[in-house]
């Protein structure tokens, strides 16, 4: 790896430490942007004044706000998130019980979208102004607009009931049945990776559409490769930089949409969570979840940038 990649990395690395350290000042400052009390209802509306006091004094919320984050965030940097003001548990072992279904449909809905957002993408560019050009476009316009719970309840609709083949909601945790744990995740899965395999397939038409225009595409071309060897390892190579930006900044869309999708199809994942802890003004739980999904993407958006380095040679000699 050359001086100019390690500084470019270099860079990213503090960038994102500098982005760490906002997320946090902003994920704290939560508790003052929620409305209500969490010591109010957390001893009810018909407590007195001395009991809510108490509790106040309890969760630590009479002391000052600097005081109050430099304290969660050394407990933060210790992987102590706090309790949870309603299940009476740790904030961490709330959220690691409940982000492997989570963690199942964004993974899986980022392969759908992926494999099928480029290789539509790629049909796109490759008969660019023809008639699958256009009906790719359309229904990419339409995957983009659509909104995912929306999906999600017409897949239930015809998969589950007009024709039984997946189970409308639930989860199965892949270590006891890896088979149902696929049954469960596949019609989530869809409804998170249309918008995301639209865009993606949006991006790579234009892409590889503007590489296939280039004069060392004609000159490979006359040397006798063929078409599908010219779009992947030369057109597709040299246009992955685009789409490998947007696959970054969609795993910030897949988390975040998750929250309504599991909602519909009745998934206990991070966004459930994220939807009863604001629902009872749980503010550590809400403000872990939203710290470990801000971390997640700030560590996305970082390898996103070191894979500029493998795959653009400008970073590499700079």
């Amino acid at each position: 790896m050359t001086l100019g990649a390690l500084r470019f990395i270099g860079l990213r690395f503090g960038r994102m430490v500098l982005v760490f350290v906002m997320a946090t000042l902003l994920v704290f400052s939560l508790a003052s942007l929620v409305p209500g009390d969490p010591a109010i209802a957390l001893a009810g509306e018909d407590a007195d004044p001395a009991t809510v006091a108490l509790i106040r004094s309890e969760l630590g919320l009479d002391r000052p706000w600097a005081v109050q984050y430099l304290s969660w965030l050394g407990g933060l940097l210790t992987g102590d998130l706090g309790d949870s003001l309603i299940y009476r548990a740790p904030v961490t072992e709330l959220i690691a019980d409940r982000f492997p279904a989570s963690l199942s449909i964004a993974v899986s809905a980022m392969i759908l979208a992926v494999v099928g957002g480029v290789l539509v993408g790629m049909l796109a560019a490759a008969f660019r102004g023809r008639i699958a050009d256009r009906v790719t476009t359309v229904l990419s316009t339409l995957g983009i607009v659509t909104p995912n719970f929306w999906v999600g309840m017409i897949l239930i609709l015809l998969f589950s009931f007009a024709i039984p083949l997946f189970p409308a909601v639930g989860y199965t945790d892949f270590t006891d049945d890896p088979v149902d744990w696929l049954a469960h995740i596949i019609l989530p899965a869809i409804a998170l990776a249309l918008a995301v395999g639209a865009e993606l397939q949006r991006q790579t038409r234009s892409s590889v559409s503007d590489i296939l225009t280039q004069d060392y595409i004609r000159t490979a071309r006359a040397q006798g490769l063929s078409r599908g060897r010219v779009l992947w390892t030369r057109a597709l190579k040299n246009g992955s930089m685009p789409v490998v930006t947007v696959i970054g900044y969609q795993m910030a869309g897949l988390l975040g949409g998750s929250v309504v999708v599991e909602k519909v199809f009745n998934i206990p994942g991070l966004g459930t969570l994220a939807i009863d802890s604001v629902v009872a003004k749980d503010l550590p739980v809400l403000q872990g979840i939203v710290l470990v999904t801000t971390v997640i993407v700030i560590i996305v958006n970082f390898l996103t940038d070191v894979l500029y380095t493998v795959l653009n040679p400008k970073v590499r000699v700079s």
